[in-house]
This record gives C-alpha cells, sequence and structure tokens, in this order.
C-alpha cells in the first residue's frame, strides 16, 4: 500500500456552511475582468486542448484551461503561483485483463511499456463497454447476445493504462483525481504504487491522489488496476429492472483528471442561495471554497471573484500545509447580497435562470488556481399537509411534481446528445423532474442540461441495497444493508462527495436518504449531519415509501406500486393504495411495448412474432420478466392480436390510455394529490418494461398520453366520478372559456353534446359537467372534450375511448405490485370500425436543427379517424427518426376535421439517410412509404 499521506480523501470534514465562525481578513472590492461569455460551458465540455504543457503521449486527448481560458505553457523557473489547470484523462487508454498478463504494475507504469493484446478505449469507460465498443464483443443489446457473454471473464481484476507528457518546469502541486472507480482499484505512477485498495475503494467516492515530486518532465505512465464489486458491496446496480451485465459495471466509471496549481489551490467551490421571504425581492450569497496551502512556508493569498456585476477581494494567510474551509457572507461582503435576483424557475413555472462566478487564488500578483461554475438562485422548502401528505415548495410556490424515473445506459456509456435529446423529450411531456435512484451520473453533463432547462433532480441511493437478493449479502429487515459502522462510514463519506459534486446545480431539490427503506438512525443521523454541514439548502427526504423514522418523523410520500399494468380508472378509484392522492414516488402502469420497429431491431427476425422466451429477455426480472400480465389485459379489452404490427398499434392504444390516466387523475386531483414519478422515463437497453421512449429514442404511445396529461391547459376526464374538469396551471386567469363536450359511438353517430361556460382562475380546477350514462351499441364509444376560447380557437383538446362495460378492479387480491382486473372494458368493437378516407398532405423543410416536415391532415367524410400516428423513417434502413419532436400525434379526427401538425427531425435523427413520411391509424389504411 503506498504511503497514506499521498492520498487525499474527501471524508466530510467540514465547518458549519453557516458562516457564523468564519472571520474576515482584508476584504476589499477590486475590479476583476468580466469572464468571456459561455466560459463556463468551455471549462467543463472542452475536449483536446493541450495547456499549461501538459500534452498526452501520441493518441490521447486532454482536456484543460489556464486562468485566462486560452492556452498556456510553462516557461522560467518553478515558482508557488502559475497557471491552473485541470486537464481530464479522457482518450487514448487501453484495457487488459490481469489474469495471465505476466506484467507487474511497476512495469505496466513504465514509459514506454509495449504488451500484446490490449483493448484502446477512453475513460469514463466499464470493462464491457470498452470491449463493446471496440467491436471484440457483438452488440449485447441484441437477442440473447448480453447472455453469451462470459461473466467468467471479469471475476478478477483488470488494468487501465495510459501515458502523459509534461513540459518543464513542473508545476508546484499537482494532484490525480478520480472521480469513480467500480469498486476499488491500486495506482501506479511511473513505477511507483501511489494508493492501494484500502485507499480506494467504493464507487460512489471521489479520490484525490497528491502527485506533486512524483511527475518528471517528459514521458509520464500511469497504470490502475481496478477489482470488480463483490456481493455485499454497495456498487452501481440496475435492481430488478433490466438483467445485470456480466462485468458488474467494473471499470473507471467516471472521469480522471490531472489538476496543477501554484502554491494554493481552491476545491469545492460552492455558491449558497438564502432568500429573502416572502418577497424574494433579495437573495444572500454564501461563497465558499477549500482553500489549501500546499507549500511547506506561510503564504497569504488573494481571492478575486465576480459574481453578475460584484467583484470582489478577499486576503487569506494560511500556514504551511494548512487546509481551510472559507466561508463569505454579506456580512463581510456586502456586494454578496443581491437585490431582484434572477430566479431559477422549474418547468412550467418560468424561466431556469443561472448566474455565473469565476474565483481565483493569487500570489504575488500571478495566479495559483481558478474556478468557474454556474448556479442557480432559488429556495426548495417541503411541507407536510393536514393527511401527513408531503408537498414541496419552490420559491414560494407550490409545486406539483411530474416526473420520471431515470436509469444510464447498461454499460454507463454516456452521450451528450443523446442527454440533451432525453431531456428534451422531459420538457415536450410538461414533465418537470426525474427521479435519480442509485444512479448520479457518469459526468455531470445531465445536470448541467437539467440546470438549464429547469428540470428538477430527486438524487439519491438505490434499493438495490435494501435488499438481500440485490445486495448479495444479509440485510436488516427494517434498514437495508448499510448497518454496520465500518459501511454507514463508507456510505456516509460517498454521500459528501456526492453532494459536494453536485451541490451547485440548481436543479437537484431533494436528497434522498434510502429508497424502499429508511436508513439505520445511526445511519440517518449522520447522512443529517453531513447535509446540515454542507448543503443545508436541500430538504433530505428519509425514504421514498411509507415511513417514519425515530430521526426524521414520517416521510410523507408513498411507493405503493402499482408497477404492472392497470386500467385507466384505478388512479381514481384507489383510496388506500396508490391512487390519486399525497406524493407517489415511484409507480406506473407497468409493460409499455415500444412501436414495432423497435421490437424488429432489438429481436433477430426468426423471434418477431408470436411473442416467445426472447420478449420475455427484454423485459424486466422477477415479476416482470415476461409481458403475461399485460398481453391478458390487452387481448381481454382489445382482441388477440394478430401479429406483430397489430399487436403494437394497439399496444400503443393501451399505453396512452394508461399513462394518460395516471398522470391526469394527479393533475385532476390537486391539492391532494402532491405528485407522482412514472417508473420509469427511460431505459437502460432495449425492453419492453416501463420507458416512455424506448431505448432507441423512439416515443410510444405512453410518451403522448403523459404530455397531453400535464398540458398547462386541459379538459380532463374523471373516470372515478366520470365528471370533466378544466385545469388551467397557467398564471393568467382566463374568462370567456367554454368546454365543449361531444360523445360519439363507433359508427362516428353523436350521442351528446354540450357547451358550458367556464372562467379559470390562475392555477385552478373547475368542475365543467358530469357526464351522463352513455348507452352504445358494441360498448365502445368516443368522449372528445375541448376549451374554446373567446374567439373560438381550440385551447386544449383530449380525446378518450371508453366502455359502457368498464373495468372492474379486485381490490381484495391487491399485491404490492399491481391490483389485479377482474373484469376488462369491452373495447374491442373500436378493431371493427369501418374505415375512415383521411386525406393526407406533407413537406419537408431543410432547418438549420435539420428537417421540419408539415403534415395536413383532412377528414373530409363522416367517419371519424382513430389513432392516427405520424412517423418519419430513413429510405434506407426504413427506422424510425429518433429523436423526433412531434406537436401532437396519436391523433383521432373527427368527421369535417382538420389538423396541421409539425414534426422537427434532428440532423442526428436519421444519421444521414433522407426522411421518408409515413402515417396509419387504426381504421386508417396508412401509405407504406411516401418519399420527400
Amino acid at each position: 500500500m503506498g504511503p497514506s499521506r499521498d492520498v487525499t480523501v474527501k471524508d466530510g470534514t467540514t465547518k458549519d456552511m453557516t458562516g457564523d465562525d468564519v472571520t474576515s481578513e482584508d476584504v476589499s472590492i477590486a475590479p476583476v475582468q468580466q469572464p468571456p461569455p459561455g466560459r463556463a460551458a468551455r471549462i467543463r465540455l472542452a475536449l483536446g486542448f493541450l495547456l499549461l504543457g501538459v500534452t498526452m503521449a501520441p493518441g490521447l486527448a486532454a482536456s484543460a484551461t489556464d486562468a485566462g481560458g486560452t492556452a498556456a505553457a510553462a516557461t522560467g523557473a518553478r515558482s508557488d503561483a502559475g497557471p491552473a489547470t485541470t486537464t481530464t484523462l479522457a482518450a487514448g487508454w487501453q484495457i487488459h485483463s490481469a489474469e495471465g498478463l505476466g506484467a507487474t504494475g511497476a512495469e505496466l507504469s513504465r514509459p514506454g511499456y509495449a504488451g500484446s493484446g490490449w483493448t484502446a478505449t477512453a475513460v469514463p469507460s466499464t470493462v464491457l463497454g470498452a470491449l463493446v465498443n471496440s467491436g471484440e464483443i457483438e452488440d449485447p443489446y441484441h437477442g440473447k447476445n448480453l447472455e453469451a457473454v462470459p461473466a467468467a471473464r471479469f471475476a478478477g481484476p483488470w488494468w487501465y493504462r495510459t501515458e502523459l507528457a509534461v513540459a518543464a518546469p513542473l508545476p508546484a502541486s499537482s494532484r490525480l483525481v478520480f472521480e469513480g472507480i467500480n469498486y476499488s482499484a491500486e495506482v501506479w505512477l511511473n513505477g511507483e504504487r501511489i494508493a492501494g485498495r484500502d485507499d480506494l475503494h467504493g464507487a460512489f467516492r471521489v479520490f484525490e491522489l497528491d502527485v506533486s515530486g512524483r511527475l518528471r518532465a517528459g514521458a509520464n505512465a500511469l497504470a490502475v488496476e481496478v477489482f470488480p464489486p463483490v456481493p455485499g458491496d454497495f456498487t452501481i446496480g440496475f435492481v430488478d429492472w433490466d438483467p445485470k451485465p456480466p462485468d458488474r459495471n467494473m471499470g473507471i466509471w467516471r472521469p480522471v483528471s490531472l489538476r496543477t496549481n501554484g502554491g494554493v489551490s481552491l476545491d469545492d467551490v460552492f455558491v449558497r442561495t438564502d432568500l429573502e421571504q416572502p418577497s424574494f425581492a433579495t437573495a444572500r450569497l454564501t461563497l465558499g471554497a477549500r482553500v489549501t496551502n500546499r507549500t511547506d512556508r506561510k503564504l497569504t493569498t488573494t481571492l478575486r471573484g465576480r459574481v453578475g456585476d460584484v467583484d470582489l477581494a478577499h486576503k487569506v494567510t494560511l500556514a504551511p500545509r494548512e487546509e481551510r474551509q472559507l466561508l463569505l457572507t454579506p456580512a463581510e461582503v456586502p456586494q454578496l447580497l443581491l437585490r431582484a435576483p434572477r430566479l431559477w424557475w422549474p418547468h412550467g413555472m418560468g424561466e431556469p435562470r443561472l448566474y455565473h462566478l469565476e474565483l481565483t487564488a493569487t500570489l504575488d500578483g500571478r495566479v495559483s488556481d481558478h474556478q468557474a461554475l454556474d448556479f442557480g438562485v432559488r429556495q426548495v422548502a417541503d411541507y407536510l399537509d393536514a393527511d401527513g401528505s408531503r408537498g414541496y415548495i419552490v420559491n414560494g410556490k407550490k409545486v406539483l411534481v411530474r416526473g420520471g424515473g431515470w436509469t444510464d445506459d447498461l454499460l454507463l456509456r454516456e452521450d451528450p446528445q443523446k442527454l440533451a435529446d432525453q431531456i428534451r423529450y422531459v420538457q415536450q411531456m410538461n414533465l418537470n423532474t426525474i427521479r435519480l435512484e442509485g444512479f448520479w451520473g457518469s459526468t455531470q453533463a445531465l445536470f448541467d442540461l437539467a440546470d438549464h432547462h429547469g428540470i428538477m433532480v430527486w438524487v439519491g441511493w438505490s434499493c438495490q441495497w435494501e435488499w438481500e437478493n440485490y445486495l448479495g449479502a444479509p440485510v436488516d429487515e427494517k434498514f437495508g444493508g448499510v448497518d454496520t459502522e465500518a459501511e454507514i462510514e463508507l456510505i456516509d463519506r460517498s454521500l459528501h462527495d456526492q453532494v459536494v459534486r453536485l451541490r451547485n446545480h440548481p436543479s437537484v431539490v431533494v436528497w434522498n436518504l434510502g429508497s424502499d427503506m429508511l436508513p439505520h438512525p445511526t445511519a440517518e443521523k449522520r447522512y443529517r449531519a453531513t447535509l446540515a454541514q454542507i448543503d443545508p439548502t436541500r430538504p433530505p427526504l428519509g425514504a421514498c415509501s411509507v415511513r417514519t423514522s425515530e430521526v426524521s418523523g414520517p416521510t410523507g410520500v408513498k411507493m405503493n406500486g402499482p408497477y404492472e399494468w392497470v386500467p385507466p380508472n384505478y388512479w381514481y378509484l384507489d383510496k388506500e393504495h396508490g391512487g390519486a392522492f399525497g406524493f407517489n414516488t415511484e409507480t406506473g402502469p407497468g409493460a409499455q411495448p415500444p412501436p414495432a420497429d423497435s421490437i424488429r431491431r432489438m429481436l433477430p427476425k426468426e423471434h418477431w412474432w408470436p411473442i416467445d422466451d426472447l420478449w420475455s429477455y427484454h423485459c424486466g426480472r422477477g415479476e416482470f420478466g415476461n409481458l403475461d400480465h399485460y398481453v391478458k389485459a390487452l387481448d381481454g379489452r382489445y382482441g388477440k392480436a394478430a401479429d406483430l404490427d397489430d399487436f403494437a398499434r394497439k399496444a400503443q392504444l393501451a399505453n396512452y390510455e394508461a399513462m394518460r390516466a395516471m398522470f391526469e387523475a394527479f393533475s385532476l386531483r390537486r391539492p391532494a394529490a402532491k405528485g407522482v414519478v412514472q417508473w420509469m422515463l427511460n431505459s437502460a437497453w432495449p425492453n419492453m418494461f416501463w420507458h416512455l421512449y424506448d431505448w432507441y429514442l423512439v416515443p410510444n404511445g405512453a410518451f403522448y398520453g403523459a404530455r397531453d396529461a400535464n398540458r398547462p391547459l386541459n379538459l380532463g376526464y374523471d373516470y372515478g366520478e366520470r365528471k370533466l374538469v378544466a385545469v388551467n396551471d397557467t398564471s393568467k386567469r382566463l374568462d370567456g372559456v367554454t368546454a365543449r363536450v361531444r360523445v360519439y359511438d363507433t359508427a362516428s353517430k353523436l350521442l351528446f353534446e354540450r357547451a358550458q361556460p367556464l372562467a379559470l382562475p390562475a392555477e385552478s380546477r373547475v368542475e365543467a359537467l358530469v357526464l351522463p350514462a352513455i348507452e352504445a351499441a358494441g360498448n365502445a364509444y368516443f368522449l372528445d372534450a375541448r376549451l374554446v376560447g373567446k374567439d373560438g380557437a381550440t385551447l386544449a383538446r383530449s380525446f378518450y375511448w371508453l366502455s359502457t362495460t368498464p373495468d372492474e378492479l379486485d381490490w381484495e387480491k391487491n399485491q404490492w405490485y399491481v391490483t389485479p382486473t377482474k373484469r376488462y372494458a369491452d373495447l374491442s368493437a373500436l378493431s371493427r370500425m369501418a374505415p375512415a378516407k383521411l386525406e393526407v398532405q406533407h413537406r419537408f423543410e431543410t432547418t438549420a436543427e435539420g428537417q421540419v416536415v408539415h403534415v395536413t391532415l383532412a377528414n373530409p367524410g363522416n367517419q371519424l379517424a382513430f389513432f392516427v400516428e405520424l412517423s418519419v423513417v430513413g429510405d434506407k434502413s426504413g427506422h424510425l427518426a429518433a429523436p423526433v419532436f412531434w406537436d401532437d400525434n396519436y391523433v383521432s379526427l373527427l368527421p369535417g376535421e382538420r389538423r396541421e401538425i409539425r414534426g422537427t427531425i434532428p440532423a442526428h435523427a436519421l444519421a444521414g439517410e433522407r426522411p421518408v413520411f409515413r402515417f396509419s391509424g387504426i381504421n386508417v389504411r396508412g401509405n407504406q412509404e411516401i418519399s420527400r
């Protein structure tokens, strides 16, 4: 094991963030040069720059910046001050199994080592991810290829190796920073072991290794032996959502960087914001940083900062090797009191405005270190209502949480473009939240996107650690697997590292300390004490289920399911379990089979139809390992599917109505309903379960059901009380609005019509009317509900297909994951509707982003056109464009109705193929191929 003095671990040893014990020295206001626009983004994302004389060996890329944001090279004699860099060691790595390698760490970490059988990779990357990217392992996402990957190959450690060149003169201080290693590692530099497994273990720890004096001018070699997690380790996991990767996600799964600076370093820089209540006319900023003297002599450094238009300077005198947690408040620096602050708001409530901070430490007028970050000014609070339900408040306004559960890719591969596409999808569905259970991102790119787009993020630990069958070790029945002093210490330090890493992101609003279970009381006390020290601005949540903690009291939230398909009326009728009341932190109507094109992509042709065990392999695990429950409901309500296309078409019908009903119930039942998180939002690999869009980024019927349910203006149908409720979630009162309601049978005969004048106060729910009993031939009928403005323009439209024989639930047989249905609604007549002759026109327009398709739908006949799907495919592959952003989809047109709809197709959505427009419907004969 390397000398412990060379390993600095972020262990949570900080002072209270109130600033009461901090004394200010020689505070003055001084001008600081305005940073160039967009600088923070460049600092985080720039790749391939060679700065401060730190270069990479051939084929190795780096990311770095100096204090001025320009390329720099060190010249002259070594000094305690000098330009600061953070060089990301991204490309140019190689990996090899330690088994049979025949070389030691000392040999591997010498420049010029040459060996055979190594696989080139970038970092971050898991071992399996690197082998898949290199083509050594066939696409594990197709068919059962994943099952064929031998787990024994990953039973032992693997080596990661790279080389870098450092120009003379050497920096005064150098550190290697490992942001995430799964699960433990030994690190060798230039033939010397500088850290062992006792120092570096824990998937969610951040490690700093002091390498000052160990770097050489010229070539340097770094070798990291990574050891896989074993049963009982608190590692990354996919619980019952997906299969386990054979390598258990072992590897360097987060960035590695080389940090250089002069004699004084700045770390863990943060800005805490406290809004004056209730006016929010001012905001108190607390500026904090870990300031370290990395020399053997006493130093005085000047910190110079700029936040917006505020400039500040602050002198700090540090003893040799002293590390100090520095906090500056408006009491020391009046300019840290912002007047009329620009607030960060969640999506749908306002603009997510951000501020930018630049902070430098100088010695004798020369920059020793520099940090830059974006932050937001906003206040988050929680409350318990009279019923004991927990709700959340942002900037003084109660918020209805509308979210989805996030999962990282199965191999932890993070694609910045795919992240951006998904956040755009979240916005398009009118959601405002994503919940991360056990996933904290390979980089901070997801959180940067959430900051800029106003998406709230719930972050916390995984239930994988709470159940013996997932953890692989005995657990406490009440508190899960983290129960010994050593385990509590490890997870508390892990929490510290993750919170310090993410606390500047205004999008992060809640720290979840447990999932299905509460933490052990000793652990919860430790966690809450850590948060009180380093981030008291966000309310922690003890568990995401109904629990009462001896430390913090009742959680006030629920996790009662369901996780399998339930009919639309479930959310309105259930009064005890997962219905639309309180805050359900994870729930949903189960399986969500994607459109047929995605099923064809994930399965070999011989398994496309009928449904077989390969379909089940691409479901969840345990109770969710097949589609039996879903198919039974689909067959019982819509009739048996004849083939894959028929199945996928009916599946989108079921997906749409089930998902729309869940989100809409929580919307209509506000304020009794505080929030709902659909389980899940996305997929770790191509599968059939839970997502709102699939792994290929193809939206399914549930996507558009969620989008329609969460619109700020809506006229929704309450399945329980058979009434229509108008929703106005905007900040403006709407007068002169009319609720127009019509009912048709499947032959398009008008059965009921009413126009009801309404006045809609801002942020209100107003009952429009109660639907009378309907008699319809064939049992199925349609409900068309619209809000119409004074000028006759449609403000919102909703379209439902209902049955005179509604679904009947078997409440006595309720299980933790589903309430069974003992009688299904009869909707089989939908498949027997007379055809509608739809007139369709379209044109493609080339834009800077890619393509926009303009579609005009006209229904000139007497037959309603039902559930029309619009799509764009590539002219060669025939695959659906993904991502795609339609104004609306899966639309129905009344007789004589005309609709104009746009779809935006980014340039990367078709990988260079020519777009081809297609449409089809339940009773509309679609086109197979219409060229541009």
